[in-house]
Formats: C-alpha cells, sequence, structure tokens
C-alpha cells in the first residue's frame, strides 16, 4: 500500500505545488510507463523505499501522460529517477539500477543541505576525441549497412526504452521481418550523428538497404499501403 509520502502526479501544478511546500526536503521523481516491464519491477522498490524513508517525499509520474513534466528533466526514456532538494537537482539515475537508487536515497536522507550532486538533469555524453567526423560518419554508415534491416531504438527490441521504440519493433515483428538494432542511449555520437547524416531529429530510426527510410509514422503508412514490403523486395 502506497505511504503518506508517497503522491501519484496527476498534474504540472500538482506538482509544482507538493515540491514547493517543503525546500528543504528530499524528493524522489519516479517517471515511468505502463508498458515497461523494469518499470513495473522497480515501482515495487520504489514503494519499499517510500516506506523505509518517511521522511523523504517520493512522487510518482507517469512519463508519457504527464509530458510537460517528463520534457521539463529531458526524460527521453523509462525509468529515469530525479532526486532533489526543493527544486535543486542532487542526482539523475537512468534505467533500471535497484541498488543505486536505494544507496542515493539513503546517502541523500541525510546529507546536508548544501551537498549536491555534479551530474546534470542529462547524462553526460561520453567523450570520445580521437573519433574525427569522417571516423564517426564511416562508423555510422557500417552500423547502417549491418543487415538488409537496421533499427535504432531507445533501448532494445526486449526492453524498449520509449512508447515509439516499442511500437516500432511491435510492427516489423508483427510482420515478420528480420531486423538488427542499435541503441542510441548507448552512444551519444552516434545518436548525435544521425540525426545530422539522415536529417531526422528523432528515434526510432529504420534503415533499409543502408537508406534511411523514417520514423514510427512513416513506416507506419508504409505498412499500411504495402510500400514497406515493396522497400524489403
Amino acid at each position: 500500500m502506497p505511504t503518506s509520502n508517497y503522491h501519484q502526479v496527476s498534474s504540472p501544478s500538482y506538482f509544482q505545488n507538493i515540491l514547493s511546500e517543503d525546500l528543504e526536503r528530499v524528493s524522489v521523481l519516479n517517471f515511468w510507463a505502463e508498458w515497461a516491464e523494469p518499470c513495473k519491477q522497480m515501482n515495487a522498490v520504489i514503494l519499499e523505499l517510500a516506506k523505509k524513508y518517511p521522511t523523504i517525499l517520493f512522487l510518482d509520474i507517469e512519463a508519457e501522460s504527464q509530458e510537460d513534466i517528463s520534457e521539463s528533466f529531458s526524460i527521453e526514456a523509462v525509468p529515469v529517477y530525479i532526486i532533489l532538494r526543493g527544486h535543486t537537482l542532487l542526482k539523475r539515475i537512468d534505467g533500471a539500477d535497484g541498488p543505486t537508487l536505494a544507496s542515493a536515497v539513503a546517502k541523500y536522507a541525510s546529507t546536508p543541505q548544501s551537498y549536491t550532486d555534479k551530474s546534470p538533469l542529462a547524462p553526460a555524453a561520453v567523450e570520445n576525441d580521437a573519433e574525427t567526423q569522417e571516423e564517426l560518419y564511416a562508423r555510422m554508415r557500417k552500423i547502417m549497412n549491418q543487415s538488409k534491416v537496421v533499427l535504432f531504438m531507445k533501448g532494445n527490441p526486449e526492453v524498449p526504452r520509449c512508447g515509439f521504440s516499442r511500437r516500432m519493433t511491435v510492427l516489423l515483428k508483427d510482420r515478420g521481418i528480420e531486423f538488427t538494432h542499435f541503441d542510441i542511449l548507448s552512444d551519444e555520437d552516434v545518436r548525435q550523428g544521425l540525426k545530422v547524416v539522415n536529417n531526422w531529429p528523432t528515434f526510432p530510426q529504420l534503415i533499409i538497404k543502408g537508406e534511411f527510410v523514417g520514423g514510427l509514422d512513416i513506416v507506419q503508412e508504409m505498412a499500411d499501403n504495402g510500400e514497406l514490403d515493396e522497400t524489403l523486395a
């Protein structure tokens, strides 16, 4: 059962009001989605932490139904956990990492107010100073040509980390289309480079025979009108 320090966020105004009630209180924001299995497992962890740390506020935020809040924290995949003191960022944890979350909650439950994590709201990109733009372009082209159909997505087909990536994998699987995948969350250079190379700002991105085809809406339309089968032939 949810505890008195565990709340489901129903609107941005509710979110702002409850955070502003006590600017010295530590809060844990739980961004999740109903379709994501790791979120279901981690929600149980959140409930246990709420029972263990009654002085900490735990806010349950369904990422896709609370788009304004998700956008303000740069939530592009779930689960994500944001730890705040008032409105000040303490730590961000991306992914279903129960031990790290539990350790962070315990740490910040007893940490002085002046302490903040050096981590920004969005995870820092892994620097790769040795790779030139030409080398990155060649590497991306190699990935795009690793098989007939390549899907650049968030997460993997078994554990997608955004709703659009999940729907794209379902679309391909339902049509018996074999494909390889690349998790763009694992490589920031590829993620940003593909936006330029394919002139497409979002993911997932579907590649067929080494050429960019489109995102979810375009591929869905192609599947509906038979053009996808023609492209694969």
